[in-house]
């Protein structure tokens, strides 16, 4: 059994490397994005995802409102926590960053 055992460590890293290849692949096609660390740590550390994208995508929150046809005070309820955001909404925000939904999770 230990025979078994001592391939997981290759099976994982054969995996990972796998991951990382398909990733590649999506950034080359452009099916994907990388966010930079210092974006990426602020949504870790429990920052609203929407202002935190519409940040790195240099759009100010009166031109996001605008485009998804929402006050400016909404965007911001949204933003801060204090209101959740309607599915249509977050759907029409999401698509405004060039983001899936799940991305604003």
């Amino acid at each position: 059994m230990k025979e078994i055992y001592d391939w997981v460590p290759w099976f994982t890293e054969l995996a990972d490397l796998r991951a990382y290849d398909e990733a590649a692949q999506r950034l080359a096609a452009g099916q994907d994005e990388m966010l930079p660390a210092q974006f990426a740590e602020r949504i870790l550390e429990g920052e609203s995802a929407i202002r935190v994208w519409r940040e790195f995508r240099r759009i100010n929150a009166k031109e996001l409102s605008r485009q998804v046809g929402i006050s400016r005070a909404y965007l911001s309820q949204i933003e801060n926590g204090s209101r959740a955001g309607a599915l249509p909404t977050m759907k029409a925000l999401a698509q405004a960053l060039n983001l899936d939904l799940g991305d604003l999770a």
